[in-house]
């Protein structure tokens, strides 16, 4: 079994699922008394955050390529970031270390195409959702995303950031988002991101009438694929 390197933190509410569900994979697989081998560094999500509404992703890529740098040395075969957002400095992160890093993205990409789905809507942090660091890599895999309006997006960014990455998971809030997912039904996506590791603490299958992709739980699973591959 490979030891797995997470960078956690952002937020801690989202790392605690990824620490669960990599262990509840491993076990399941396993059997018995079997964990996970993994090392996790926990950020400061202050001051990812900071550099993000700054616009300093330069120095949150030094943040996070220090975290990784860390959990080589400690003896992580390769690196997850617990965080669709942060995969934007994925590459100043990657030319710090030699162990490689399991992109978030790729590994939804690879489970929406497995679905046969081929336009998808894109829920996430408005840095997510507007730049083009997440949904080209989705495009270079031949996947359509359609993202929500200017409206929409600045409220699902809001809750991520002043509710869920808080641990307030709110009915009026799960509300708002199925409204937000049967307006990207009605133009044309046939199933849903859910492109922020938190948001998968509000809404569930039940919640939407087209297939989720739970990206924290994709890339947990993902993490144990490549963690047990001989």
């Amino acid at each position: 079994m490979k030891m797995i390197g997470l960078i956690g933190g952002m937020s801690w509410e989202s790392s605690v699922e990824y620490y669960r569900i990599i262990n509840e994979e491993v076990k399941s697989r396993l059997g018995g008394l079997h964990s996970a081998k993994c090392l996790m560094y926990s950020v400061d999500f202050a001051k990812i955050e900071r550099c993000q509404s700054e616009g300093n992703w330069p120095r949150a890529g030094e943040i996070l390529a220090s975290a990784a740098l860390s959990l080589e040395k400690a003896g992580a075969d390769f690196i997850v970031i617990c965080t669709n957002t942060m995969h934007k400095v994925v590459d100043a992160i990657q030319e710090k270390i030699m162990i490689p890093i399991l992109h978030i993205a790729d590994a939804t990409a690879a489970q929406i195409k497995k679905s046969g789905i081929s336009t998808v809507g894109l829920l996430g942090t408005k840095y997510t959702m507007e730049q083009d660091f997440y949904k080209s890599r989705l495009e270079a895999n031949g996947i359509n995303v359609i993202v929500p309006n200017d409206h929409e997006r600045e409220m699902v960014n809001n809750i991520i950031y002043n509710e869920l990455c808080l641990g307030k998971v709110l009915d009026s809030s799960r509300t708002d988002y199925k409204k937000v997912i049967n307006s990207l039904m009605e133009n044309g996506a046939d199933g849903m991101i859910l492109g922020c590791t938190e948001i998968g603490l509000l809404i569930k299958q039940e919640d939407s009438k087209v297939p989720l992709f739970d990206t924290a739980s994709i890339h947990a699973i993902a993490a144990v694929n490549k963690a047990l591959k001989q």
